[in-house]
């Protein structure tokens, strides 16, 4: 029993506060919003007085409200009128079917079907967009033709069935489109294996990057194979050629240097207790090995349009530096310090493989090339 007397007791909380809420929509001239949700409690209640008064009185002033926009849109010259009452009627048509879903309420209310209105104000705005398109069709540039695709793609929300405003808009977004052809990386005029460890498919890498990470639907990248086996008419060309790529060859730094130091080099034992030391000093070379080796590139890009005519170019290096220190030591091992025996038993590294150096230099330049191509292509 006590649990029966509490879910009454959360139902009646619920229903009081989704009152609220729409009395409270209802008081900020919300009366759309006022209606969607006194129908909602209603499902529940429908025989809620309170709710059945103020959704009544929503839907009164709601109408008058959307009725006047329509007025006035209607003696409006802008030729985008049309859609603006589209949107007014779709708004009376929203509170049609909420209401609807209340039996008892529909009853009392006599809410109107705006179906009709839509159907002929959706084929009104469809009509004065898809004219829109074709006049910027006209201007036969890039600019115009995504213009007409966002004209012919608003058109067809409001008639999603008609077949040549769907050619049209695919016409639109065919030239609208800016086709970019990445060529094969090149280097002293010889392009790259694919067997190169290092810098092998790089364009393949750039191609697929940018694929993926420029959000402009008017762009498009491919690579020369893919252009060429979708006959894909180039916009820009994006030529790369790696000028210089070294990764470099270690060379060594000696210092040498004499180091000596006070010991002990004789004890003197007269009696048990009595022990005289003798002092002296030893000597030692270290000769200290400072390897290092220093890698760069430098990649070319230039951007032509399909008529060779130049865009952009930009240069883009990438340097790695490595180095390493170890010793070794003739003489007397009592001379070397803390610091040097330390220095000395340090294993004595290998430079890095030539193809991880050309792999980092690789992925730096890609990256600084991407962020460039990357501002030119999102804003286009």
């Amino acid at each position: 029993m006590k649990k029966l007397y509490l879910l009454t007791g959360l139902i009646a909380v619920i229903v009081f506060f989704g009152c609220k809420t729409a009395s409270k929509m209802y008081k900020k001239g919300n009366y759309d919003e006022a209606v969607s949700l006194a129908a909602k409690k209603l499902q529940k209640d429908p025989n809620d007085a309170k709710l059945q008064s103020l959704i009544q009185s929503s839907y009164r002033y709601a109408v008058e409200d959307h009725q006047n926009n329509i007025s006035n849109h209607s003696a409006s010259t802008n030729e985008l009128k049309w859609e603006w009452m589209y949107n007014d009627y779709l708004s009376l048509q929203n509170m049609y079917q909420a209401i609807r879903t209340v039996p008892s309420v529909f009853r009392i209310i006599h809410p109107t079907d705006y179906s009709s209105e839509l159907n002929t104000y959706a084929d009104k705005a469809g009509e004065v967009r898809y004219q829109r398109g074709i006049n910027f069709m006209k201007t036969d540039d890039k600019q115009g033709y995504r213009n007409a695709y966002n004209e012919f793609r608003i058109a067809l929300n409001y008639r999603p069935a008609d077949v040549e405003t769907q050619q049209m808009m695919n016409e639109a977004y065919k030239n609208a489109v800016v086709n970019v052809i990445i060529l094969p990386v090149q280097q002293g005029g010889y392009q790259y294996s694919s067997y190169n460890p290092g810098a092998g498919n790089f364009e393949e890498r750039v191609v697929s990057s940018l694929k993926y990470s420029i959000n402009n639907q008017f762009v498009k990248f491919y690579s020369e194979w893919d252009a060429k086996s979708n006959n894909v008419r180039p916009d820009e060309i994006i030529d790369m050629r790696f000028s210089n790529i070294d990764a470099g060859h270690y060379y060594d730094k000696l210092n040498k240097r004499q180091v000596s130091k006070e010991v002990v080099i004789k004890e003197i034992v007269y009696k048990p207790d009595s022990t005289v030391k003798q002092y002296g000093k030893v000597y030692a070379q270290i000769t200290t090995t400072s390897r290092k080796m220093h890698s760069e590139a430098l990649l070319q890009v230039s951007v032509r349009n399909s008529n060779g005519d130049w865009l952009w170019n930009d240069n883009f290096s990438a340097n790695d530096y490595w180095n390493t220190e170890f010793a070794s030591y003739t003489g007397d091992i009592r001379a070397l310090g803390d610091d040097d025996i330390q220095l000395i038993n340090r294993p004595v590294q290998q430079p890095p493989r030539k193809e991880d150096v050309i792999q980092c230099m690789m992925e730096e330049i890609n990256n600084n090339l991407l962020y460039k191509l990357k501002n030119h292509y999102s804003t286009m």
